[in-house]
């Protein structure tokens, strides 16, 4: 018997009280290693690369965290702010106006909390693309049929 399929829409919106959680993460580790890594880099003349080290892992975790931030506020050009689930694809609105349709190989990802999830495939050009979604990012009733919708990509 096949299974029904739903079309779902949704737009997105951004999710302040994550990005509380994202800084409470990232703001203490990153000042931690760039300030252990200058003390290594400038005090201690014969430890000069564990200051590298950490100063390396500071800037990139300040990039990382920078990166995750911006995209749950939807700030970044290529944060998706709607998505569109039907038979054939799901397509993805960006923020710069592009859409992404994910055509191909597409995976579903959901924590066991509940409270994110990720898609990957390819998009129509053949490249691999990943989104990461956090329930806060959706209204609660469109949250709970786009991951009904998507879990038939598990």
């Amino acid at each position: 018997m096949a299974k029904r399929w739903e079309e779902v829409r949704c737009a997105l919106k951004p999710d302040a009280s994550g990005v509380w959680w994202d800084l409470l993460l990232y703001v203490p580790t990153v000042t931690f290693l760039i300030l252990w890594g200058l003390k290594f880099w400038y005090a201690a003349a014969d430890k000069v690369w564990i200051g590298y080290a950490l100063l390396f892992l500071g800037f990139f975790f300040l990039m990382v965290g920078g990166g995750r931030v911006l995209r749950r506020l939807l700030i970044l050009p290529t944060s998706p702010v709607a998505l569109d689930i039907s038979r054939e694809r799901v397509r993805l609105k960006l923020k710069n106006g592009e859409y992404v349709a994910l055509v191909r190989e597409l995976r579903f990802f959901a924590d066991y909390a509940g409270k994110s999830f990720a898609l990957t495939g390819l998009d129509q050009a053949g490249g691999k693309r990943q989104f990461i979604f956090h329930r806060k990012q959706f209204a609660e009733e469109d949250y709970a049929r786009v991951v009904k919708a998507l879990e038939r990509y598990k």
